[in-house]
């Protein structure tokens, strides 16, 4: 979900968003729209998953993007790991949800 707050990253359109991906990045799945997920204007999903994992001190706010969720197949919002964390760290913590 590309999101602009983070020092101005994403400020494109969706669709020059999407393309960089594609050119870039090899992205051939389809993208979710830009939203915020911060602020007045959080995104209900957001919403909903920092207020089951708050981050460092109990904070909800994202602090830099590439936040993730990992979230099991009742929709639990199981644990909150912060952007420095690779997605491949979670390999072991997907595929023990998924059994």
């Amino acid at each position: 979900m590309p999101c602009n707050q983070f020092g101005s990253q994403e400020p494109g359109s969706e669709k020059e968003i999407q393309n960089f991906c594609r050119v870039n990045c090899g992205v051939t799945f389809p993208m979710f729209s830009k939203i915020n997920v911060n602020g007045d204007d959080t995104h209900p999903l957001y919403r909903y998953l920092k207020s089951e994992q708050p981050g460092i001190l109990g904070t909800e706010a994202i602090k830099w993007n590439f936040t993730k969720f990992l979230v099991d197949r009742e929709g639990k919002v199981v644990e909150r790991f912060g952007s420095s964390t690779k997605p491949k760290e979670l390999e072991e913590k997907i595929e023990a949800l998924l059994k």
